[in-house]
């Protein structure tokens, strides 16, 4: 997990490194205060009692400025102790500066590598999901991957700061402690062996449990976005049909649900305190215990345990420390796997190797069999053969789930056959690079998506280098120009996000404008005028016929209007085409045409007839 993190600071390695550094030193000073009041209190106890030193001490003779050492067995006059009360606190002094000094440092590093990592982990995310191909993304989910963007990525912030600073001043601390601990009184050093491992076997006992809950939380959480995602995507037919107090009820549900997986992760988390605390109390009272009488017997002297207590404390909130650490680690990994999950998928669609380009727009369908999950028990589209000349313009109908868009979403490498090939110019469409394929293909989707930003900027994303002729003559296209001006602003329109100030049959026409600037030489319209009249759906289809001559065109639609004076139509039934013909061909020959015609027929004069009336 800890590689996985630091794959995630590219760029930032010098704050990473140097954090490291300072922590190691800020430690190192801290461990040494103890030893340094060590040495005062113990000269101080003995001039008080008249003893003799009972180690080497040196010190700095201030008067002279100068070191001075005292060989074990020497006196110890009130000079020496002036002098030595003074150095020795000077350099504590010194090394407590040093240490804050450090420790600043190492926090502003920390936060920047941080910040630096954040950066670097949406980055690589985004640029992740823009290469997924429709399959990745219906795997993970919309919700799935905001969360993972957003909350995810904070807690794996959070885990990499502390990884190279907590996590590398616990252990150094540690450490560092029990080797000063040791050198200072091995007598007493024994009770650290003792409480350190039953502090890492709670730890990891604990540590065990959790994970899984996290991970079982933040499924959970997943859900709960979704349905926020989903409800405010379609807050109008929330709102249609009076539906905001089971919404709400739905949505208490769920971040009930949240609440309730996070408190039986957090209910075994509590038990970590009390269980240190007892652990560490107990090994504190124990030291005073030995330690008082050894003090009493003359074995130790009150410097002595005065610093084996702070090394005690050092070494066992050290212990507590990797605790923290090792609970936020287990809160995080989950974040941090699905992360990686993310990042390690391979994408269903990868680019070709032939730089070839779409130069004509022929489309050839041989053998193709299709399936959303792969399973040729489960077929979408099967054995479908069917060919498009280059400039052709082609109808496609068929029931709902006769696979209508799964058929044309194969030409642009949306997804891709499981059987069979499609070319396009003769070439399969699994040797272009996703680049030229889709460069050469407009696809205006079912679903209408213009982003924020105005008409202009929406329509700049056919082609970002158009001028005002080529976006003008675009939007007569497809029968938008005047309705674009009719707005105060024009084209400089806001349509703020996702278009809400348009209408469905705009937010189209604008949909058709932005394709036909791209000047494509394969135009997709899956059911693109379903939201406009009749009378204006034959317009645009005169105005691509009249701006587009040469590019191939693939109309899916409902209405058989819609189709009717296409080169051909495709008829689509149950995944498989049932009859290829032209609307005089298909009338006479096939019964499912003949069947949506007449409906249509009949349904068009009986409203022709309720208007009379």
């Amino acid at each position: 997990m800890i590689k996985k993190l630091l794959k995630g600071a590219k760029g930032y390695e010098k704050q990473s490194v140097l954090t490291v550094l300072l922590v190691l030193l800020e430690t190192a000073l801290e461990v040494v205060l103890p030893l340094l009041m060590s040495t005062i209190l113990n000269t101080m106890q003995l001039y008080s009692q008249g003893e003799l030193l009972k180690d080497k001490l040196i010190y700095l003779d201030w008067s002279a400025f100068k070191i001075v050492t005292l060989n074990e067995g020497s006196s110890i006059a009130s000079d020496v102790l002036t002098n030595t009360v003074i150095t020795y606190g000077v350099l504590m002094i010194i090394s407590a500066v040093l240490s804050l000094t450090f420790g600043t440092f190492a926090g502003r590093l920390a936060a920047t590598a941080g910040a630096g990592f954040s950066k670097n982990m949406r980055a690589n995310l985004f640029a992740k999901i823009q290469d997924f191909s429709f399959a990745n993304v219906d795997k993970f989910s919309t919700a799935s991957l905001v969360t993972r963007s957003t909350t995810d990525v904070n807690n794996a912030q959070q885990s990499f700061m502390m990884i190279i600073r907590t996590v590398i001043r616990a252990p150094a601390m540690l450490i560092f402690s029990a080797i000063m601990a040791i050198i200072n009184s091995p007598n007493l050093a024994w009770i650290f062996l003792v409480a350190v491992p039953l502090l890492g076997l709670v730890m990891g006992f604990l540590a065990t449990r959790v994970h899984p809950l996290f991970k079982q939380m933040l499924k959970k959480y997943d859900k709960m976005n979704a349905d926020v995602q989903e409800d405010l995507v379609a807050i109008r037919v929330v709102k249609a049909f009076v539906r905001e107090d089971y919404e709400e009820a739905k949505y208490r549900e769920q971040t009930e649900e949240v609440r309730k997986s996070q408190l039986k992760a957090e209910k075994l988390m509590v038990l970590m305190n009390p269980l240190v605390s007892v652990i560490m109390y107990g090994a504190i009272i124990a030291l005073l215990v030995i330690g008082g009488t050894d003090i009493a017997n003359g074995r130790i002297q009150a410097g002595t345990l005065s610093a084996m207590m702070s090394y005690c404390t050092q070494i066992l909130m050290s212990v507590m420390m990797i605790c923290f650490i090792a609970v936020q680690l287990v809160m995080s990994r989950a974040s941090i796997d699905r992360l990686y999950e993310v990042l390690e998928t391979t994408p269903d669609i990868i680019d070709g190797d032939s730089d070839k380009l779409v130069e004509s727009g022929a489309i050839d369908f041989v053998n193709v069999n299709f399936s959303y999950s792969n399973n040729a028990d489960n077929l979408t589209l099967e054995g479908i053969n069917l060919s498009i000349k280059s400039g052709e313009t082609v109808g496609v109908i068929g029931g709902t789930g006769d696979g209508k868009t799964s058929l044309v979403q194969l030409i642009p490498r949306f997804y891709d056959v499981l059987d069979g090939e499609v070319l396009v110019d003769g070439t399969n469409v699994r040797d272009y690079s996703l680049y030229n394929l889709r460069e050469g293909v407009s696809m205006v989707l079912q679903k209408n998506v213009l982003f924020s930003g105005t008409i202009r900027e929406n329509l700049l994303w056919g082609n970002k280098d158009a001028t005002q002729e080529e976006i003008e003559r675009a939007c007569k296209a497809a029968c938008a120009h005047d309705f674009i001006m009719s707005f105060p602003d024009g084209y400089e329109t806001d349509l703020g996000q996702g278009g809400v100030n348009v209408s469905g049959g705009q937010k189209q026409r604008l949909c058709i404008a932005r394709a036909l600037l791209k000047k494509p030489k394969i135009m997709i319209l899956d059911d693109s005028t379903s939201a406009v009249d009749t009378a204006t759906d034959a317009s645009i289809r005169q105005g691509l016929k009249e701006t587009a001559k040469d590019m191939t065109t693939i109309i899916i639609a409902q209405r058989i209007s819609s189709v009717e004076n296409c080169d051909k139509i495709v008829v689509l039934d149950d995944g498989k085409i049932n009859a290829v013909g032209t609307h005089e061909q298909l009338i006479e020959t096939c019964s499912i045409y003949q069947e949506v015609y007449n409906s249509q027929q009949k349904a068009a004069a009986e409203q022709g007839g309720e208007s009379n009336a």
